[in-house]
């Protein structure tokens, strides 16, 4: 029993150490567990309060942290509070970047989108890691303008009901002047604070925002708040009252989760159907496009064959359902681009190959 007492902290810098040593990823792994319960859909109410709750942690953590600091705020309280507010401000932000890892995961085409969900990962992963500098007001206004902007790419399109470019453009205007004033009204709290970060914090945000639009502008950030709930290609679709048939080859159970090497083996004469299912909250209604290419071996590029495009209405848990036909597809690969206003919601990838008979199939309802 001594043994083990002998190893707990005896004072405040050994329980922050302790905490960071031991606590850190059980911390990590536990709000990110809660998280994906809370935040199964972009429109749920509760979900956007844990975000708002999160942010205002990490907004006041940072105003309080610098006027105890500063000495505007005294007080035997304040001196042993202090060393927590970090840590707290670590937990706001760490909880955020859980969430956006959910949330734009759901909504990611990982052909193109992958590499925003991996810096949102890489971000709250590496947060548990980045407590000495929570301690930096330039720091920590530039990752909370970070957050500012992944929440309003996709709350201001739930709220508003609308999603494309000007949304985007909408939603960095937003954060930025939320930001301003946020920066503004600190500055009037701790002005020596803010005279020594001002130049670094403008320097910052600039770089934000340009990562930000190159990673639009190159379809690299997911068109949250859409999201691919299923998609696959099929031998035959049917509507049977709320549902819909589908009539596919059976696959090994492994095979259910690579969708990108699916084999469609095609008899004379039959048809090719892409069917998906497309989330989206329920105000927004848009355009969904089925851009059917086919890769062409000669001058190694992929060729567009065929497009079709169908409204859609959000609000379904399931996605709003709907398919494309292609008649007298030649053997070879293709894919189904599968896109909004140009953003790619998704990919259908598969390789066509010709036989005599049509082959046997499962059916499955969604």
């Amino acid at each position: 029993m001594r043994r083990y007492l002998s190893k707990l902290p005896r004072s405040t810098e050994e329980l922050l150490k302790w905490h960071e040593k031991f606590m850190s990823a059980l911390t990590l792994l536990i709000g990110f567990t809660l998280d994906n319960f809370a935040l199964k859909r972009v429109d749920l109410f509760w979900g956007n309060v844990l975000l708002f709750s999160y942010l205002a942690v990490a907004a006041v953590g940072i105003v309080v942290f610098h006027l105890i600091k500063s000495g505007r705020w005294r007080g035997r309280f304040f001196l042993k509070i202090v060393p927590f507010i970090p840590a707290a401000i670590q937990f706001g932000f760490g909880g955020l970047f859980s969430g956006f890892v959910i949330l734009y995961s759901h909504s990611a085409a990982y052909a193109t989108s992958w590499i925003f969900v991996v810096i949102l990962a890489a971000l709250m992963i590496g947060n548990e890691r980045f407590r000495q500098y929570y301690t930096q007001f330039a720091f920590q206004a530039s990752v909370l303008f970070v957050a500012l902007v992944t929440f309003m790419i996709f709350f201001l399109p739930v709220v508003t009901g609308k999603i494309g470019t000007m949304m985007f453009i909408a939603s960095e205007a937003i954060a930025i002047g939320i930001t301003i004033a946020f920066v503004r009204s600190f500055s009037l709290a701790a002005p020596e604070v803010f005279n020594e970060a001002k130049w670094a914090l403008r320097k910052s945000v600039a770089s934000i925002l340009l990562i930000f639009n190159i990673l639009y502008f190159t379809n690299a950030i997911p068109p949250l708040p859409l999201s691919l709930k299923e998609a696959g290609v099929y031998h035959d679709v049917r509507r049977a009252g709320d549902v819909y048939q589908l009539e596919a080859e059976p696959l090994e159970w492994y095979q259910k989760y690579l969708n990108y090497n699916t084999t469609f083996h095609k008899a004379p004469g039959e048809r090719i159907y892409v069917f998906t299912a497309v989330f989206a909250p329920t105000k927004l209604s848009t355009t969904i496009e089925h851009h059917w290419q086919r890769y062409d071996e000669v001058e190694k590029a992929w060729k567009e064959i065929s497009s079709v495009a169908f409204a859609i209405q959000g609000g379904r848990d399931g996605g709003y359902r709907g398919y494309t036909i292609l008649d007298n597809a030649e053997p070879g690969n293709w894919r189904v681009n599968v896109e909004t206003g140009g953003k790619l919601v998704g990919r259908v990838s598969f390789a066509i190959e010709a036989v005599e008979e049509k082959v046997t199939i499962d059916v499955k309802e969604y």
